[in-house]
């Protein structure tokens, strides 16, 4: 029988403000700020939920010339499904709408 997991506290905040974002990219330091959540714990996520075919990634060039290309990433339509079967818990909810607020 394959063994499930439960998403992290941080995983559900990401897919949260991924989910809130829609079709637009968001660029990985966005959504640590917004998360609340270190960039070793941020990038190796994204990676496994790249790879689980919960997000889509690609590399963006900067509007500002001379700046190094950015990874950005979005929600597929298995990602959007996930986001939505694991709302983000109470403590990670408050993170989440801070993060929400400063946009």
């Amino acid at each position: 029988m394959p063994r499930t997991r439960a998403l992290s506290p941080h995983a559900r905040t990401v897919l949260a403000i991924l989910l809130d974002a829609g079709s637009q990219w968001s660029h990985g330091y966005d959504l640590s700020r917004r998360a609340e959540v270190k960039s070793g714990t941020l990038y190796p996520l994204l990676i496994r939920l790249e790879a689980q075919g919960y997000l889509e990634a690609e590399w963006q060039q900067h509007t500002e010339g001379g700046r190094p290309p950015r990874h950005a990433y979005r929600l597929t339509g298995s990602g959007v499904q996930l986001a939505r079967a694991n709302p983000p818990g109470q403590a990670a909810t408050v993170a989440w709408e801070r993060g929400a607020a400063a946009i």
